[in-house]
C-alpha cells in the first residue's frame, strides 16, 4: 500500500524530510479497525515526531494523527463498527500514522464520522476535538464554576486548529464567557465568527487587556500555544483557585512554585495519553467523538477545516508541515486521497 514516511530526522526544507514509500497492508486483530484512508489533516504534533522521533534502522515511520474513511475490516474482538462504516479519529502516537492507504485502529478511540460533512471536513476534527474537549470538560471542569472568579475562559491562541473547536464547544455545551487571543485582524475576524465573546491580542500583555474589561478575574485559561512567554501574565490575570490548562512543550523547564500562591490547578492535556496506557476510560474519546458528530450533524458546531492542499503525498505534506512551523496557520489543513 502507498504512505508516506521517514528514516531519519531532518528539516522539512530537506527534499527528502519526508518519503513516498510502500508498505505492507495491515491486518486487522483484536478490537482494531482496518481502515482505507480518504482524508487526514496536520497537527503541531506531526512536525514535533518529525523531528524527534527515534527511528530503527531500516524502517520508516508514517505520521498522521487525524483521519477520516470508511471500515474495510475488523478484528475478532470489535464490538462497534463494520465494514462499510464512515469513522473518523485521532490514532496513537505510538502506533503507525494515518498518512498511508489504509490503517490500523482501536475501535475504542474511533467515532461514526459526522453524515452531514465530507471525509475533508470530518479528518479536520479529531485531534483538535478531543484534546479541547478533554482538557476543557474532563480535566479543567468548566463546567464547575471557580467560587468568586469571572466565568470565562481565556483561549491563548484561540485561531488555531485546537483553539477553534474550543471556541465552538465551550459555546454550545457550557454558560462560560469565551475570551480568545488573535494577533491579526484575519484570525481576529475568525474567532470572532466562531464565537468568542471577546477577542484580545496576544502579542501584547495579556493581564492588562483582561483588567481593563473591569469585569473581574478569569476562573479559567486554557494555554494553547507559547505557554512560557504568557506564563507571568496567567498568573496575574486568573482568579484564585482557578484552573490553568495547557497542551505545548515550552522550550524551558516551567516553574510550578509560583501556581502555589493563589492555589491554582495545573492541567498538562496529552489526547493521546487514553490510547498509549490503554486507560480504564478510554472508551471516553469513543463517547466523546460520538457526541461531536451530533453537534456537527445538528448544525451546532462545524468543521475548522481551512484548507485541502491536494492528495496525500510528501510533496503536499511537506508543505503542510512547513505551513504549520510557520505558525500563522488558521484552522486546520487537510489532504484528500491518493
Amino acid at each position: 500500500m502507498r504512505a508516506v514516511g521517514f528514516n531519519q530526522n531532518q528539516p522539512i526544507t530537506s527534499e527528502t524530510a519526508l518519503l513516498d514509500i510502500d508498505l505492507p497492508m495491515p491486518e486487522a486483530t483484536g478490537r482494531d479497525l482496518l481502515v482505507e484512508i480518504r482524508a487526514v489533516s496536520v497537527n503541531p504534533v506531526d512536525t514535533k515526531t518529525r523531528k524527534n522521533a527515534v527511528i530503527e534502522p531500516g524502517q520508516y515511520k508514517v505520521l498522521g494523527y487525524d483521519a477520516a474513511g470508511v471500515v474495510k475490516a475488523v478484528g475478532p474482538g470489535v464490538k462497534m463498527f463494520q465494514p462499510g462504516d464512515e469513522v473518523y479519529y485521532a490514532g496513537a502516537i505510538n502506533r503507525q500514522g494515518t498518512n498511508s492507504e489504509f490503517h490500523l485502529v482501536d475501535e475504542r478511540i474511533v467515532g461514526a464520522k459526522p453524515k452531514t460533512l465530507s471525509f475533508e471536513e470530518a479528518a479536520a476534527l479529531p485531534l483538535t476535538a478531543i484534546t479541547a474537549y478533554e482538557a476543557l470538560f474532563h480535566r479543567m471542569k468548566v463546567q464547575d464554576k471557580v467560587p468568586g472568579a469571572w466565568n470565562a475562559v481565556l483561549l491563548i491562541g484561540g485561531a488555531g486548529g485546537v483553539g477553534s473547536i474550543a471556541i465552538q464547544l465551550l459555546r454550545e455545551l457550557s454558560d462560560v464567557t469565551v475570551i480568545a487571543t488573535a494577533s491579526r485582524p484575519e484570525t481576529q475576524n475568525w474567532v470572532r465568527e466562531l464565537g468568542a465573546h471577546h477577542v484580545i491580542d496576544h502579542s501584547k500583555p495579556l493581564a492588562p487587556q483582561i483588567a481593563d474589561m473591569a469585569i473581574g478575574q478569569p476562573g479559567f485559561v486554557f494555554s494553547i500555544t507559547q505557554t512560557d512567554q504568557h506564563l507571568p501574565d496567567v498568573l496575574e490575570l486568573i482568579a484564585p483557585q482557578g484552573r490553568f490548562s495547557l497542551i505545548d512543550d515550552s522550550s524551558e523547564a516551567i516553574d510550578l512554585r509560583p501556581f502555589k500562591r493563589k492555589c491554582l490547578s495545573v492541567h498538562w492535556e496529552m489526547m493521546f495519553a487514553r490510547p498509549v496506557f490503554q486507560t480504564a476510560d478510554m472508551i471516553e474519546q469513543h463517547k466523546l467523538l460520538t457526541h461531536v458528530s451530533e453537534l456537527v450533524d445538528a448544525g451546532k458546531i462545524r468543521t475548522t477545516l481551512s484548507d485541502v492542499l491536494g492528495p496525500i503525498n510528501a510533496k503536499n505534506l511537506q508543505k503542510a508541515h512547513a505551513l504549520i512551523e510557520s505558525g500563522t496557520t488558521r484552522g486546520k489543513l487537510v489532504l484528500s486521497g491518493f
